[in-house]
């Protein structure tokens, strides 16, 4: 009998492991299919399998899934990482297997058509405009009034993402989009957004069905890189409630539904505000786990693999996530705390993405995180104080470049 089999598009650094941890968990044999397998080093230390192929050619990777099967009963095919989505999503299509829908992933991962969408079946949003050139963007922005936010049409992790309170920064950051620094995943299209100023809001989602809501903070401006996440956020009935209804409202409109979705929102004069909605789970689903027992990635595999879910609350916790960001580039001298970061009651992991000696040089986005405490509490303030304990432990050293 053919050995029950999960398919693996890349990984990421934070929920990668966790997919396949959840995979061995249901009794599946998990393979990663990488460009670079090398890169995701949990696939070493687990002894994970891993196939070296080209994940942007699709035809490559429905040659190797059809060879794979020879040999495997492929139970389901997915991914950790939202930009191999849409070619999951045709994957699935193309082997018969449980899957979301491929164009309502493509529409949805393109941040221009995603308003469009959203625009028309009413959701509240910032104003924007879609530029292909650096007059486009100034016009744009002359529309909507500074301080707008330019980003990247197709993107993540707020790469390419930066706001913009001048024309200065707005003649500088047009020029690192479009002047060959920014790596596009597609053609050039800037989105340029109205500045929508609140509190930061996640709803997580699954199926439709809104699992709860994340509060999310972010470091100082220009860039947009969360340092602190708590779940569920603090908030008054009505205010979950209108969190949720706009949140709910945005997947009939995108033709999403199907498997995980998050949403970014902000709290305004105006209530909440749709910022983006993205297919996949959020970067960090642990705080899910830890506050309510509901393992979101696990029951995404069940779903992937055409099993039911269960999203059955187990507990009421809080839980929270402290991001480690460097104040400055140089080389990293040393770091530590760590263990006893994670020896303080309360304190459900603590992880270092960087090792001494490393070039530290931040790009504005995800990739400026060197590691990550996590805490959970039966309170917000119980929580709290738990991560600024732990969090507070962990210190580092950094010698400056050389003329900088």
């Amino acid at each position: 009998m053919a050995r029950r089999t999960l398919i693996l598009l890349e990984g990421t650094r934070s929920n990668g492991l966790l997919y396949v941890e959840a995979a061995r968990r249901l009794g599946l044999h998990p393979i990663t299919l990488a460009a670079d397998p090398a890169q995701y080093d949990y696939l070493a230390a687990e002894g994970i399998e891993a196939i070296r192929v080209d994940t942007g050619n699709l035809d490559a990777l429905i040659r190797e899934c059809s060879r794979l099967r020879a040999t495997y009963d492929i139970a389901g095919i997915t991914s950790a990482k939202e930009a191999f989505y849409a070619t999951i999503a045709k994957l699935c299509r193309y082997f018969e297997l449980p899957g979301p829908n491929p164009t309502a992933i493509e529409r949805c991962c393109d941040k221009f058509t995603q308003r469009q969408l959203l625009a028309e079946a009413g959701v509240p949003m910032p104003a924007y405009r879609l530029a292909a050139n650096a007059t486009d963007v100034e016009s744009s922005a002359a529309e909507i009034g500074l301080p707008v936010v330019l980003k990247p049409a197709v993107s993540s992790g707020s790469c390419g993402v930066r706001l913009c309170r001048n024309l200065d920064e707005l003649t500088e950051h047009t020029t690192y989009l479009l002047g060959g620094q920014h790596i596009w995943r597609s053609t050039p299209r800037i989105l340029v957004e109205e500045f929508v100023q609140g509190p930061q809001y996640v709803s997580h989602i699954m199926g439709n069905e809104v699992i709860g809501i994340e509060a999310s903070d972010f470091g100082p401006p220009p860039h947009f890189v969360l340092r602190v996440f708590t779940f569920p956020a603090l908030l008054t009935d009505d205010e979950h409630e209108r969190i949720a209804d706009v949140s709910l409202s945005c997947l009939p409109a995108l033709g999403l539904g199907w498997g995980p979705t998050n949403i970014e929102l902000r709290w305004t004069k105006r209530g909440p505000v749709v910022i983006e909605v993205n297919p996949r789970l959020a970067g960090g689903p642990q705080p899910v786990q830890l506050a309510y027992g509901v393992d979101l990635v696990t029951e995404h595999l069940k779903l992937v693999i055409g099993e039911e879910w269960n999203l059955r609350r187990r507990r009421s916790h809080v839980a929270g996530w402290r991001v480690l960001i460097p104040d400055r580039d140089g080389i990293l001298d040393w770091i530590g705390g760590d263990k006893r970061a994670a020896a303080v009651p309360g304190v459900a992991e603590v992880k270092l993405y960087v090792e001494p000696k490393t070039p530290i040089v931040r790009s504005g986005d995800y990739r400026d995180s060197m590691g990550h405490v996590i805490a959970v509490a039966p309170s917000h303030a119980q929580t709290e104080a738990i991560l600024q304990r732990a969090g507070d432990m962990i210190s580092w050293s950094m010698t400056p470049f050389p003329n900088r």
